[in-house]
């Protein structure tokens, strides 16, 4: 039986952005490290999209910029001018080759296409099994999501960021390369928070994805009626779909991070690394892993990792009111959006303002909603 010092249950974004901040530290290349996935990541089967002021780490695969985004409902209409962001969009295959092929030419680490079926810690290692091996090691990451644990707890409200998305080639060109839709939540809301966000890329080019923040999902059919719905009062009639994808990402400050140990650190959706307020996930599993990698580098006891911040606690107080009342998510976000500055709001979500900013940005939304739900949410503290 094979050890390793470290074994990556699941290599979803956290862990493959975590191995490869390892191999660029140049700090772990006396460890052996295992990464076991059943899915060998060789389809674009997703798109990350982030904001940033500066050059990242990922720069060489960003698809696309955009400096303009747009913000809309029924009542009105609102170009965000996005400076001194800059809506980036990232591929999942370009994001996957990126990584494996760093990690093909690293000596000391292996990536094994089987399924984990067990991990079991013990006082001096963590065992692993798979359908078909068996290895040890000294500490396990792990990102394969439990959901059933979630879902079965009601302490947590837990609402899901679900959507399908259509990429399409039209003979009209309707687009606007320069500017992303944001949310345009001028679609039915049908007692949801349901939203269209769409991705051009050129003037007849687009990623179109019908996106809700609720409780439930819905058929397929119902998702891909409301695009094509959509894509109709755009004024295209010709088209075609050359890409779909779709996703159900959970929305919750269940503290998944209780579940860690010494030996065995959650991470991703399983760590509750996905913001929940607002389903984004890159730019968080970015900061999270860079944190993880300092980490390492000081301590050996993972129950350490984790740090609450005020942010989980305004996530909290979004997520109990679209709990309860799921239809006034575009009266929220329609408040933050009419009037807000942008930068600020996106300053806010990526959880880097002082109070005084929070303040700021939370006083854009319904005063009465969140003083309501303040009083409610004190016991999860």
């Amino acid at each position: 039986m094979k050890h390793y010092h470290y074994i990556f249950t699941g290599s979803g974004l956290a862990a493959l952005m975590t191995v490869y901040k390892m191999v660029q530290s140049g700090k772990f290349q006396d460890k052996n490290i295992l990464l076991l996935d059943e899915n060998p990541k060789k389809t674009n089967d997703r798109t990350w999209c982030f904001w940033e002021k500066e050059k990242s780490t990922w720069e060489t695969i960003i698809s696309k910029k955009w400096n303009y985004a747009l913000f809309a409902n029924d009542d009105f209409k609102r170009i965000l001018d996005l400076q001194p962001y800059q809506y980036c969009k990232v591929q999942g295959l370009d994001f996957y080759n990126l990584v494996l092929e760093l990690l093909s030419r690293q000596k000391n680490i292996i990536f094994l296409n089987e399924k984990v079926t067990d991990i079991n810690e013990l006082e001096n290692h963590v065992f692993v099994a798979t359908e078909n091996n068996q290895f040890t090691c000294n500490q396990v990451f792990n990102s394969i999501f439990n959901k059933a644990a979630l879902v079965q707890q009601t302490k947590f409200p837990v609402l899901q960021q679900h959507f399908i998305g259509w990429k399409i080639i039209s003979e009209e060109a309707v687009f606007n390369p320069k500017q992303a839709t944001f949310m345009d939540f001028s679609v039915e809301q049908k007692g949801n928070t349901r939203f269209m966000y769409v991705l051009p890329t050129s003037k007849t080019e687009a990623l179109l994805e019908y996106t809700l923040f609720s409780h439930s999902l819905l058929a397929k059919e119902e998702y891909e009626a409301e695009i094509e719905n959509y894509i109709k009062k755009l004024g295209i009639t010709n088209y075609q779909i050359i890409e779909k994808e779709q996703g159900s990402i959970p929305m919750t400050c269940y503290p998944f991070w209780k579940k860690n140990t010494k030996k065995v650190l959650n991470i991703g959706t399983a760590g509750g690394w996905t913001k929940a307020s607002t389903g984004y996930t890159f730019k968080n599993s970015d900061k999270k892993s860079s944190q993880l990698i300092t980490f390492l580098q000081q301590q050996n006891d993972f129950r350490k990792f984790h740090h609450k911040s005020k942010f989980w606690f305004y996530d909290l107080l979004l997520l109990y009111i679209l709990d309860r009342e799921n239809q006034l998510g575009t009266m929220i976000f329609s408040s933050m959006f009419k009037k807000g500055n942008p930068a600020l709001i996106f300053k806010f979500l990526d959880e880097e303002t002082s109070l005084i900013e929070d303040i700021q940005v939370i006083l854009k939304c319904p005063k009465w909603l969140f003083i309501k739900a303040l009083f409610q949410a004190v016991r999860y503290l």
